[in-house]
């Protein structure tokens, strides 16, 4: 089996984002040792999601240099895998959430899960998306004025 991290799909004509999940015992501490491992590194944690279930957790991540990441994180014998999803830019105002959420809701637009991120791209707050229709959900969200941020947005400030 190929283990090697996979390229991004530049000619879908939309950004996406590489994420990262990783499959973890639901004990004391085993997010301090994901996090450590990056502490000796250049790395960043853009993002981050813990799913806590009966016998495991899954951490969802996104991180500035996914192609570092995914060494680093194989190197620890951490179990992940990667998958794409969209990062949008909120825009200002109290109603900003509900904003992107009607847009993918009137696109008929299903979500299977959305986190915020830690860092600010552009300054500005951002919500990871996973849906079902990359292609609709960005078609929709930009007929709508959202931003749809790509991996370099997320990693200008470093």
């Amino acid at each position: 089996m190929d283990t090697e991290p996979f390229e991004t799909a530049q000619e879908s004509g939309f950004p996406l984002v590489r994420q990262f999940s990783i499959f973890m015992e639901n004990r004391v501490g085993t997010l301090l040792r994901l996090t450590k491992t990056f502490a000796a590194t250049e790395l960043h944690i853009l993002a981050l999601s813990v799913v806590d279930a009966v016998d495991c957790s899954i951490i969802r991540m996104i991180v500035d240099d996914p192609d570092a990441a995914y060494l680093v994180l194989q190197e620890a014998g951490f179990p992940i895998c990667e998958s794409e999803l969209l990062v949008v830019s909120l825009p200002r105002g109290k109603r900003a959430l509900l904003g992107v959420l009607m847009a993918l809701m009137t696109g008929e637009v299903n979500l299977q899960y959305t986190y915020p991120l830690l860092a600010r791209p552009l300054g500005r707050p951002a919500l990871a998306i996973s849906t079902d229709n990359l292609d609709s959900a960005v078609t929709v969200l930009r007929e709508n004025n959202l931003t749809v941020l790509d991996h370099t947005d997320l990693t200008r400030e470093f």
